[in-house]
């Protein structure tokens, strides 16, 4: 498990890019807090690779993780994020049917840096989403989204376009959004597997130390992941029938930019379902 001297590092970066409005400080200590996180992730599997016991006592795991309640609008958004997230994480999810859920596999500490990660950013989401709404800035905006017309044979699909909905508006901000993050992420997190290769005094064999650790980590949350999913098909974050607006998602990638991540002002912070 990370130690409390880790949390508390992490938790001064978060706090800091919560406490900027300058954006630019808020992306440095941002992708700080992740490079750390990775890091920590990275000196755990190398730990374990050089430890027999420490293999056996650590494994993956499988949580479940509430998204939200049945029937609310926009969870498959919110899923969204949090796949962002876990991909930066080397964490494997699985979603709900109706996206009130979603089950994540991988070692602890990774699923503990999405949840904290994720009970930020939902937030921020949300809040921006909302600001957006409010601003009206969406309205004389039009969407696109394909529509099937006629019926039997004389069906087919077409390209129709409408005005502007609020809910429409909504999501295509927030999905914009969630990609957004995912992207800083993962820049942080390969940034810090680079810095953490690098730094390595076998990277001149081929392969490192770290690099070997590293892959077999991926291997045994794979395999884990292989023998505990009863997941059916494919995610998919929006369908063409959803409606496409190029204004919306504008606004959510320079929302998602902005967003500072940090988890209400403490790591570890309460967790669970957004109402």
């Amino acid at each position: 498990m990370r130690d409390d001297k880790l949390l508390t590092k992490i938790a001064a970066l978060l706090r800091q890019a919560e406490g900027t409005d300058n954006p630019h400080e808020a992306e440095t200590f941002m992708q700080a807090a992740q490079r750390l996180a990775t890091a920590a992730s990275i000196d755990l599997a190398v730990a374990r690779s050089h430890d027999p016991a420490g293999r056996t006592s650590t494994v993956p795991v499988s949580r479940q993780i509430a998204i939200g309640e049945k029937g609310k609008r926009g969870l498959r958004t919110y899923v969204q994020l949090f796949v962002a997230i876990a991909r930066a994480n080397d964490v494997t999810v699985d979603v709900a049917g109706n996206s009130t859920f979603v089950m994540a596999y991988g070692f602890a500490d990774d699923i503990d840096t999405c949840e904290t990660l994720y009970t930020s950013l939902v937030v921020q989401m949300v809040a921006a989403s909302d600001a957006y709404l409010r601003s009206g800035a969406y309205k004389g905006e039009e969407f696109s989204r394909v529509v099937t017309r006629g019926t039997g044979w004389r069906s087919r699909r077409v390209i129709e376009t409408k005005p502007l909905s609020p809910i429409t508006a909504r999501l295509n901000f927030q999905s914009a959004f969630a990609e957004r993050i995912g992207k800083r992420l993962n820049e942080a997190r390969e940034q810090a597997r680079a810095d953490a290769l690098s730094a390595d005094p076998d990277e001149a064999s081929r392969p490192s130390s770290t690099a070997v650790a590293l892959r077999d980590k991926e291997i045994e949350v794979s395999d884990f992941y292989r023998s505990e999913s009863k997941a059916r098909g494919t995610w998919q974050p929006s369908s063409a029938s959803a409606g496409y607006s190029e204004a919306a998602r504008k606004a959510g990638d320079r929302a998602g930019r902005r967003a500072k991540i940090g988890p209400d002002r403490e790591f570890g912070g309460p967790r669970g379902a957004l109402e």
